[in-house]
């Protein structure tokens, strides 16, 4: 079986019952991706098409923004991949998880009782874990073939064109899972302040991540009470 529980979770006993969800490392990784992605969406939707080519004003000058944004995209990959390996094995499939999407109205309803116990990720969050993974690589991978300034002379120009289509492509997705992944992080009450604080309540977690709780509880990951 594999481990799922994180060296840094733990329950801290006392009133109200606190559980460590995410450490200092994986937060700052977390919110150095965030900020990645959003100046990376800016800077690349103002070189994408002349009707917001103002935003270029952020960065300084258009030629500034052309500079600075792949070097972006280096942070935001190397940010993402730090965080991937600390929590790829939480975010692997599980049978649970069809379960789970087939009760997806219970859960817009507000119908939780209905739904499966859950590990520490659901899987419309490791939907967006594996989306982002696979979206990063496209995007690193075409960003580099179009990267002119250090690797025009390496690629072909009909290459280069290929990989304009699938970084655009790319990025659009990727855009539109971080809204996706910003929305259901303040929808459900609770969850920001796993990535603030690293803590979440006793209660969000027996509400959401039943069975993660339990493990916790079963491996006596303990800390000292609050």
């Amino acid at each position: 079986m594999v481990e799922k529980i994180q060296p840094g979770d733990a329950i801290h006993p006392g009133k109200p019952v606190t559980v460590d969800r995410y450490g200092p490392a994986a937060r700052a990784n977390h919110w150095i991706t965030a900020l990645s992605l959003i100046l990376l969406g800016i800077s690349g939707l103002a070189l994408f098409t002349p009707s917001l080519y103002f935003l270029t004003g952020l960065f300084g000058s258009g030629q500034n923004t052309r500079a600075v944004h792949p070097w972006i995209g280096v942070v935001l990959f190397l940010s993402f991949f730090v965080f991937f390996f600390q929590l790829w094995r939480a975010n692997l499939p599980e049978r649970v998880d069809i379960v789970w999407l087939s009760k997806i109205r219970d859960l817009l309803s507000g119908h939780e009782e209905n739904l499966p116990e859950l590990g520490k990720y659901n899987a419309g969050q490791k939907f967006i874990f594996w989306g982002m993974t696979a979206l990063i690589l496209v995007l690193i991978a075409s960003g580099v073939v179009i990267w002119e300034q250090y690797f025009a002379e390496y690629f072909s120009i009909p290459a280069r064109r290929v990989a304009v289509l699938a970084h655009s492509v790319a990025a659009v997705l990727i855009i539109c899972i971080f809204i996706l992944h910003v929305y259901a992080a303040i929808w459900t009450r609770g969850t920001l302040q796993a990535m603030t604080r690293g803590t979440v309540t006793g209660g969000w977690a027996w509400r959401h991540h039943r069975k993660w709780l339990r493990e916790l509880a079963g491996q006596r990951k303990t800390g000292p009470a609050e």
